[in-house]
């Protein structure tokens, strides 16, 4: 359990620098997000890795929340939007994440980032709200790729999943993700009892 728990504060520790790189580039360029959106979060396309949810999983266990959460993420019916994302509109679009200090790598490199093209040229990664919302500093941005390039999303996944390749070798959907963390830590919980037990007879 002890390197389970010293593994989710090194994810942590990655998380803390990518707020001041990736949020600090979409601030800087102005590409910030629409207050309260949460279009992004509707769609089935979120993954996430056992690794990026494990500070979660680890945070639940510690409030005494972990079994009845993975209960409730188990008797879910199969959506399109993530579990962890409480809609406040009737189409959805307006929202809160209900995790957002632990929310996983996609969610905190999502809206202003580099990647490659398929001719291998740094593109910028953004979502059409954005666009919309920030048509002229995205404009600025395209204009400015070269002298004041973007953040790499590929470098981020690399720097977490360094930290453990095992647990963060398969993107799956947010909520199966989810849900192998937390029984990963219960089991690991479960696992470090018997073992006390036994050292104490």
């Amino acid at each position: 359990m002890q390197r389970l728990r010293e593994l989710s504060r090194r994810v942590e520790a990655v998380y803390g620098e990518m707020a001041d790189i990736y949020a600090g580039y979409q601030q800087a360029r102005g590409l910030h997000c629409r207050s309260g959106c949460g279009a992004c979060c509707l769609h089935p396309e979120i993954e996430a890795t056992v690794l990026d949810m494990l500070p979660l999983a680890m945070h639940l266990f510690d409030q005494g929340t972990a079994e009845s959460t993975l209960a409730q993420l188990e008797a879910a019916p199969a959506g399109n939007s993530c579990p962890m994302y409480q809609a406040l509109s009737f189409d959805g679009k307006q929202g809160q994440c209900r995790i957002y200090q632990w929310r996983p790598t996609l969610c905190r490199t999502f809206g202003a980032a580099g990647y490659r093209d398929k001719h291998g040229k740094t593109a910028l990664s953004t979502c059409k709200t954005i666009k919309e919302d920030r048509s002229s500093a995205y404009a600025d941005t395209l204009i400015a790729m070269e002298s004041d390039p973007p953040p790499m999303l590929s470098h981020a996944r690399q720097q977490v999943d360094q930290l453990d390749y095992e647990l963060s070798r398969s993107s799956l959907p947010i909520a199966e993700a989810m849900q192998l963390a937390l029984r990963k830590v219960l089991f690991q919980a479960c696992y470090s009892d018997v073992d006390s037990d036994q050292q104490i007879a």
